[in-house]
This record gives C-alpha cells, structure tokens and sequence, in this order.
C-alpha cells in the first residue's frame, strides 16, 4: 500500500495550493479518502474527507469554505485544493484512506487504515 503525496510548498498568506495523492496497492475506489494535518507541536488533526464515489465531502471548520477536497477514481488520485491560505495553516498534510463507508462530517485520524508520509506546507503571513 502507498499513498504518496506532493503539491506542498511555500505560499504567501491569501495565495492557493492543490495538494495530490496518488494511491496504490489498495481498493482505492472502495476507500473513504480524507485529508489530516500536523502543525509543529499540535496533534493531528482533521481537515477533508471524501466518500468512495465522491457523494459525501466534510470539512473542519477552519477550513470550510476555503479548501475542497476531490477524487479520481480512474486514476487513484485525491486532491485538496487551498484557497485563501492562513499562516496557521502551516502544516504536514497527510492524505489516508479507510475503508469505513463515509456519511459525512467529522472523521477521526485513529479510524484510518492506511497513510502517506505527508507534504509541507507553509503559509507566509
């Protein structure tokens, strides 16, 4: 199983990011897909998920109504794409996969079955 993720990088407060995830190994088009993120000396946290046909999308509330969250299901790729970027949005973001049949809101890090190493992002005020 690999969930490998790319897109991060350094971006001024107010600019956009996409970040990508491409799956392998796994029934990707079966799996919940979500998006977590860690900040320097904070837990793991929450951002998007998507359910497996892309139905059902959530967010946290930080994020709502800036970032979006998506799939591809004929190429194993979830993306989250961030608008209007915050310095506390500074963070590793990690896209994960689970296998739970997503019905929308708030989707706990420990439900998850497999993750990606992460990717940087960080927000210049």
């Amino acid at each position: 199983v690999q969930l490998q993720a790319s897109g991060g990088g350094l971006v001024q407060a107010g600019g956009s990011l996409r970040l990508s995830c491409v799956a392998s190994g796994f029934a990707f088009r079966s799996y919940t897909m979500g998006w977590f993120r860690q900040a320097p000396g904070k837990e793991r946290e929450f951002v998007a998920a998507i359910s497996w046909n892309g139905g059902k999308t959530g967010y946290a509330d930080s994020v709502k109504g800036r970032f979006t969250i998506s799939r591809d299901n004929a190429k194993n790729t979830v993306a989250l794409q961030m608008n209007s970027l915050k310095p506390e949005d500074t963070a590793v973001y990690y896209c994960a996969a689970d296998r739970t049949l997503y019905t929308g809101g708030y989707y706990p890090s420990k439900a998850m079955d497999y993750w990606g190493k992460g990717t940087l992002v960080t927000v210049s005020s």
